[in-house]
Protein backbone atom coordinates (compact mmCIF):
# COMPACT_ATOMS: atom_id res chain seq x y z
CA UNK A 1 0.00 0.00 0.00
CA UNK A 2 2.69 2.16 1.14
CA UNK A 3 4.71 1.79 -2.60
CA UNK A 4 1.55 2.77 -4.49
CA UNK A 5 0.92 5.85 -2.25
CA UNK A 6 4.71 6.58 -3.65
CA UNK A 7 4.26 6.08 -6.89
CA UNK A 8 1.10 7.62 -7.19
CA UNK A 9 2.53 10.59 -5.30
CA UNK A 10 5.74 10.61 -7.74
CA UNK A 11 3.39 10.67 -10.64
CA UNK A 12 1.11 13.37 -9.47
CA UNK A 13 4.28 15.18 -8.93
CA UNK A 14 5.58 15.15 -12.83
CA UNK A 15 2.29 15.64 -13.78
CA UNK A 16 2.06 18.93 -11.64
CA UNK A 17 5.66 20.28 -13.54
CA UNK A 18 3.69 18.93 -16.71
CA UNK A 19 1.64 21.18 -15.75
CA UNK A 20 3.70 23.84 -15.10
CA UNK A 21 5.81 23.74 -17.62
CA UNK A 22 2.60 25.24 -19.98
CA UNK A 23 0.96 27.64 -16.94
CA UNK A 24 4.57 29.51 -17.04
CA UNK A 25 4.77 29.75 -20.75
CA UNK A 26 5.37 33.53 -20.61
CA UNK A 27 8.91 32.66 -19.25
CA UNK A 28 12.17 31.48 -20.75
CA UNK A 29 12.32 28.10 -22.48
CA UNK A 30 15.67 27.50 -20.31
CA UNK A 31 14.13 27.83 -17.38
CA UNK A 32 10.72 26.04 -18.30
CA UNK A 33 12.83 22.99 -19.00
CA UNK A 34 15.77 23.22 -15.94
CA UNK A 35 12.35 23.45 -13.71
CA UNK A 36 10.64 20.35 -15.76
CA UNK A 37 14.34 18.65 -14.82
CA UNK A 38 14.31 19.67 -11.34
CA UNK A 39 11.06 18.20 -10.96
CA UNK A 40 11.77 15.24 -12.52
CA UNK A 41 14.46 14.33 -10.56
CA UNK A 42 12.34 14.86 -7.65
CA UNK A 43 9.58 12.51 -9.27
CA UNK A 44 12.19 9.37 -9.48
CA UNK A 45 13.49 10.31 -6.16
CA UNK A 46 10.06 9.41 -4.79
CA UNK A 47 9.56 6.76 -6.93
CA UNK A 48 13.15 5.13 -6.06
CA UNK A 49 11.71 4.85 -2.17
CA UNK A 50 9.07 2.21 -3.91
CA UNK A 51 10.22 -1.44 -4.14
CA UNK A 52 9.67 -1.44 -7.84
CA UNK A 53 11.75 1.95 -7.97
CA UNK A 54 14.75 -0.31 -5.87
CA UNK A 55 14.69 -3.04 -8.10
CA UNK A 56 15.20 -0.37 -11.34
CA UNK A 57 18.21 0.89 -9.30
CA UNK A 58 19.25 -2.52 -8.93
CA UNK A 59 18.89 -2.91 -12.41
CA UNK A 60 20.39 -0.49 -13.73
CA UNK A 61 23.71 -1.05 -11.16
CA UNK A 62 23.93 -4.59 -12.50
CA UNK A 63 23.71 -3.39 -15.75
CA UNK A 64 26.63 -0.79 -15.18
CA UNK A 65 28.83 -3.60 -13.46
CA UNK A 66 28.16 -5.79 -16.95
CA UNK A 67 28.88 -2.73 -19.29
CA UNK A 68 32.36 -2.82 -17.38
CA UNK A 69 33.08 -6.50 -18.41
CA UNK A 70 32.63 -5.58 -22.17
CA UNK A 71 35.60 -5.99 -24.64
CA UNK A 72 35.12 -3.67 -27.13
CA UNK A 73 36.50 -3.53 -30.69
CA UNK A 74 40.37 -1.93 -31.04
CA UNK A 75 39.99 0.74 -33.98
CA UNK A 76 41.60 -1.34 -36.15
CA UNK A 77 38.85 -3.83 -35.56
CA UNK A 78 35.98 -0.81 -35.89
CA UNK A 79 37.61 0.42 -39.23
CA UNK A 80 37.39 -3.15 -40.68
CA UNK A 81 34.15 -3.61 -40.09
CA UNK A 82 32.57 -0.39 -40.76
CA UNK A 83 34.42 -1.12 -44.15
CA UNK A 84 33.20 -4.63 -44.72
CA UNK A 85 29.75 -3.07 -44.16
CA UNK A 86 30.22 -0.31 -46.28
CA UNK A 87 31.21 -2.98 -49.36
CA UNK A 88 28.09 -4.97 -49.01
CA UNK A 89 25.81 -2.25 -48.68
CA UNK A 90 27.35 -0.75 -51.81
CA UNK A 91 27.08 -4.18 -53.38
CA UNK A 92 23.54 -4.95 -52.68
CA UNK A 93 22.64 -1.34 -53.58
CA UNK A 94 24.16 -2.67 -57.33
CA UNK A 95 21.95 -5.75 -56.87
CA UNK A 96 19.02 -3.70 -55.96
CA UNK A 97 19.77 -1.53 -59.01
CA UNK A 98 20.02 -3.94 -61.98
CA UNK A 99 16.99 -5.98 -60.26
CA UNK A 100 15.27 -2.72 -60.61
CA UNK A 101 15.95 -2.26 -64.18
CA UNK A 102 14.94 -5.87 -64.87
CA UNK A 103 11.68 -5.33 -63.37
CA UNK A 104 11.30 -2.02 -64.91
CA UNK A 105 12.27 -3.64 -68.73
CA UNK A 106 9.52 -6.20 -68.06
CA UNK A 107 6.80 -4.18 -66.85
CA UNK A 108 7.42 -2.22 -69.98
CA UNK A 109 7.32 -5.28 -72.02
CA UNK A 110 4.26 -6.60 -70.65
CA UNK A 111 2.49 -3.30 -70.46
CA UNK A 112 3.22 -2.67 -74.57
CA UNK A 113 5.35 0.48 -74.09
CA UNK A 114 8.29 -0.61 -74.94
CA UNK A 115 11.00 -3.16 -74.82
Amino acid sequence: MADRIKLTLSALIFGGGIVAFYIFADYPLWMRVLGMLVIAGISLTVAAQAEVGRQALDFFKESRTELRKVVWPTRKETVQTTLIVLAMVIVVAIILWILDMFLLWAVKLLTGQGG
